[in-house]
């Protein structure tokens, strides 16, 4: 009877041992999963002030904003870029929201902001302070407020809400692909923070997803705006690169920064939402992947 159960529980532990296996094996996305042989940062638009905001549309096309200038440009999909509108008050991070309409965390006005097809804004809610912002499907909007160290949630209603406080210096925000959590970047930190999104829009569960690798003797990683892809890869721009994370919150590489300065933000764009877009101070590049980015308005 004892070697019977010896046997059974040495079977169960072999069969929980293979199984974990799998599951870590399943779960490990290594950086070889999406480069492409051949492929390298392409540059998009040049001779800008600061670059920042990459959003895309349901056709592929990639807009960004130049802060400084006030200004959003278009990237259609034969790679032209157009000036889209001068009228953006310094809006920052910008992201599509439901129906196709842009939305964007005006700096110099104080708000956040929806465009019209002409390229006008309109505030949803003012005199708050703003820089990154990401909007559900439902129409729900969270930005990060880095000055006061906030996180804010707007309701479809225009319902103004503080759901996180006391971060070092939140910036990047996105949705996971499920939208049901919400991921922060600490620009003056190496955390990376996620939380469960509740039915009213609050914040439940904070917890650190994971660390970001720092540049060697620095404390800050510099982290900033982030994507994420179909798999649930989480990209963030920092100081040493595009840092790739798996769906555990492992470091899966670093994709090397076009240039050196400062890396601001980056989306998912192209026909097949299979090429990445970086903003990075006066420049603007993109880089075909093997994967996809995922849209959050339907």
């Amino acid at each position: 009877m004892k070697i019977s159960k010896t046997i059974a529980r040495l079977v169960v532990f072999v069969i929980a041992l293979l199984g974990g296996y799998e599951t870590v094996q399943s779960q490990d996305l290594p950086l070889s999963l999406i480069l492409i042989d051949g492929e390298k940062w392409e540059l998009v638009s040049a001779e800008h002030a600061f670059t920042e905001g990459p959003a895309v549309n349901a056709a592929g096309e990639v807009f960004f904003t130049d802060v400084p200038k006030s200004e959003i440009y278009k990237v259609d999909l034969a790679g032209k870029v157009t000036l889209w509108s001068d009228q953006t008050n310094r809006t920052a991070g910008a992201i599509m929201g439901p129906e196709d309409v842009l939305y964007g965390a005006s700096i110099g006005g104080g708000a956040i902001v929806k465009f019209d097809a002409a390229g006008k804004p309109t505030p949803i809610v003012s005199d708050i302070v703003c820089n990154d912002l990401v909007v559900n499907a439902a129409g729900g909007i969270y930005f990060t407020d880095h000055k006061n160290k906030k996180v804010w949630h707007v309701s479809p209603q225009g319902k103004l809400q503080q759901v996180d406080q006391n971060m070092t210096s939140p910036n990047g925000i996105i949705l996971w692909p499920d939208q049901k959590q919400l991921i922060v970047s600490n620009t003056k930190g190496s955390e990376l923070w996620t939380y469960r999104i509740e039915a009213d829009g609050s914040l439940s569960h904070k917890q650190a997803y994971s660390t970001m690798r720092l540049p060697v003797g620095e404390t800050e990683s510099g982290a900033d705006g982030m994507t994420v892809d179909v798999v649930g890869r989480l990209y963030v721009c920092t100081h040493e690169g595009v840092q790739v994370f798996d769906t555990q919150g492992r470091l899966s590489g670093i994709i090397a920064k076009p240039q050196q300065q400062f890396l601001s933000n980056i989306c998912f764009g192209g026909k097949n939402l299979d090429t990445l877009y970086v903003t990075t101070v006066d420049k603007v590049y993109r880089r075909k992947l093997n994967t996809q980015g995922v849209r959050y308005s339907k």
